[in-house]
Order: C-alpha cells, then structure tokens, then sequence
C-alpha cells in the first residue's frame, strides 16, 4: 500500500496559517492534495495537522465537484511536539509511521503547489524500478557557483572561468526543490531519514524550483501556476437566491461622519447594476447585517432588494429562516462576508465568497475570493461569474 503524507501546522512563523492562505483561489493545501489524490499509484492520502482550521479546510475539499477525486484523502492529528517550531519532518513522519500501516510513503510538501499528478506517478515509477531505496524531485538549474577561499578572493566552483560554457552546451546541477520523496516504511524507519540507500532523482519543471516561504513567493508562484495552467474547476451552483453582507462588501468598511455628526457610507454604483442584473434573472437579493443603521434601508430600498435583515446576531439562524420562508435551499445561496460572524453562512451555502481584503480565515473558507476590495465592486464580480454560469 501506498500513502501521501501531507504534514501541515497552523503555526507558521513567516505567514499565519499560510497552509490555507488562498493562492489561485484555493488554500495553498488544496493544490498538493489535489495532485496526491490523482496520481495512480497513491491508494491514501494524510494530511496531518494540528489545527481545527485546517481540518475544517480540508475536509471542505471533500464536498462538492471534486468529491470523488479527494475520496482517498483522511485528516489525522499530530502531536504538538511534532508540529512545534524545533520539530524536524522526519519526526512526524516516525510519528506517523508508529501508527498506521502501509507499504511505501511519499513526502509532499504543501508548499509546492505547482506539483502536479504526472510528477508524482514519475517518482513511483522510478522508485519501482530494480535497486531503488528512494526517490526525491529536483530541478535542473544552469547557473554558475562562486564561493571564497582563505584570504576573501572569489573562485568559481562548477565552471572553468577561462572557458564559460554555453547554456546549451552546460548540463548544469540538480537541486532539490523540496516537493516529494518517496521511500519504504522500512527503511525510513531503520534510517531515520526521508531517503536512503541508492537513491533516484526525478526531474520537475524547472518553475518548481521556487517553494513558498515567505510573502513574497505568493506573487510569483501565483503567475507560474497561471503559465503552467495550473487552475482549480469552477464551482458555481445554480443560484436562486444571492445575499450579501454590507460593511467590507458593499462598502470599504469604512464610517465617515459629517461636521455635525452624520453618519456616512460609500457604496459602488457597480454593485447597484450587479444586483440589477440578478432582479431581471429572477434571483432574490438582500443584505445581511449586524448594524441596524437608516443608511442600510434607504440603500436597500433604492437597490429595489428583496431582504434586509438588520441587527443579525446569528446570521446562520437568519438564513435557515429565510431559506424555509422562500422554499429555497442553502446549496441554491448565494453570500458574500469578510469578517467571523460570517464563517457560518459562507460555510453553509452553496457559494459562499469573500473580498479580496476579508479576513484570513473567511477568504480560506470561501469558494470564491474575489480580485475586488469590499465597497470596490465586490458584488458586480461574483454576480458575473453567477450570471456566467
């Protein structure tokens, strides 16, 4: 039997939760599930956290349009210990290893979401081949290496300087890049280690060179997955009824008050034609609020909206009362939130979204995050993507 182990703590020093932190409009931990999950010769998929969170997250993958595909993947826990900052991998893999039976074990990184099914089917089928005890990825990399000696001078330590190689003519070096390893239980328990024995390198893209480690990497790893063509599936129900929160989404959360004293909000005309458009499709529309504000009713009224619930306390309540009233189910809803008093709803319905500057842990949840800011035409975008469906 063959297992992925997937270890991922909520504890990330460098990006909190980063684990579940949306990159190409899922949770970074979405994509190397993913890739677990469709290579052919994995049979089960762990993915080992510490975090309710990330369990939360994870187990959402198992519902919807790709239920079928992440059928082979299980949430366990692991030990504090093993998730601590001082902890190496390799412990939580013997921690791992002490508990569940199988054959042969794949490392995945979630980290490195530009992995893809076909990299890890390659690195099973060098790992089968006769005399191989392990197997990790790498990238091929043709730069050239200097280093110091004694007294501060620069020597080159993988080209003769008097005769500089062409790219073409220069076979260059591996160098790990972090996504896979593949070994025995066996020998990662004799050996302590990840790899061992006679140990077999597979190629990957040369893109797969960059891991995510630091804010930074997010921007440039994005724009490789989308030139890689590296997309997650659509997933847009019919919609019958579309909701929205008012503070951080039709507006930009911010309150402005006049000399005397008068409350003042900013809304976006293109919201105000997106809701248009979803009257003319015959789709309810309305707002759910915590305020109970003046503002929030004449801008209800004007948008010609068929709810406005104001001063919610319990939104999930609100919604299940609603949903019984219109004879409308929660998969056919559509809603919008940014901040934790929508968590539930946007866990509830069938196409729960968040702006671009909600916070972290909705836009992990959400199905849908938008490139728009709440107040900067969050509503016009994912009505177009609903009307596109």
């Amino acid at each position: 039997m063959n297992v992925a182990f997937i270890p991922v703590r909520g504890g990330s020093k460098s990006i909190p939760l980063k684990n579940i932190k949306p990159i190409a409009g899922k949770p970074l931990v979405y994509w190397t599930m993913r890739a677990a999950c469709g290579c052919q010769y994995i049979d089960k998929v762990y993915i080992a956290t510490d975090s309710d969170k990330i369990r939360q997250t994870v187990e959402s993958f198992k519902q919807g349009s790709e239920a079928a595909l992440f059928s082979k993947a299980e949430v366990i826990d692991r030990s504090a210990e093993s998730a601590s900052d001082t902890a190496s991998t390799e412990f939580a893999m013997l921690e791992f290893a002490a508990n569940y039976e199988f054959d042969n074990i794949v490392l995945i990184q979630a980290t490195s979401p530009l992995l893809v099914s076909e990299d890890l089917d390659r690195g099973f089928e060098a790992f089968n081949e006769k005399g191989t005890d392990s197997v990790l990825s790498v990238v091929r990399q043709k730069r050239f290496h200097w280093a110091n000696n004694a007294e501060g001078f620069a020597y080159p330590t993988n080209y003769d300087v008097f005769h500089r190689p062409r790219r073409q003519e220069y076979d260059g070096y591996l160098v790990e890049n972090g996504a896979f390893y593949i070994s025995s239980k066996a020998g990662l328990i004799a050996n302590q280690n990840r790899v061992w024995g006679n140990i077999k390198a597979v190629e990957m893209n040369e893109d797969t060179f960059f891991e995510i480690d630091e804010p930074s990497d997010w921007v440039i790893i994005e724009a490789l997955m989308k030139k890689n063509g590296i997309t997650a599936p659509e997933e847009v129900p019919e919609i019958k009824m579309f909701l929205t929160d008012c503070d951080g989404c039709l507006t930009d959360a911010g309150m402005y008050y006049s000399e005397r004293g008068d409350e003042m909000k900013k809304f976006n005309t293109k919201d105000g034609m997106g809701f248009g458009l979803l009257r003319q499709a015959g789709i309810v529309t309305g707002i759910l609020t915590s305020e109970d504000v003046e503002l929030n009713r004449r801008r209800a009224a004007k948008l010609k909206l068929d709810i406005l619930e104001s001063g919610c306390k319990d939104k999930v309540a609100v919604l299940e009362r609603i949903c019984a009233e219109r004879g409308i189910a929660p998969e056919n809803v559509a809603y919008i939130g940014d901040d934790i008093n929508d968590l539930g709803v946007i866990s509830m319905v069938g196409y729960g979204c968040a702006p671009a500057d909600a916070m972290e842990s909705v836009k992990a949840v959400a199905k849908y995050v938008t490139a728009a800011k709440g107040g900067e035409g969050v509503i016009r975008e994912v009505v177009e993507k609903i009307l596109k469906r």
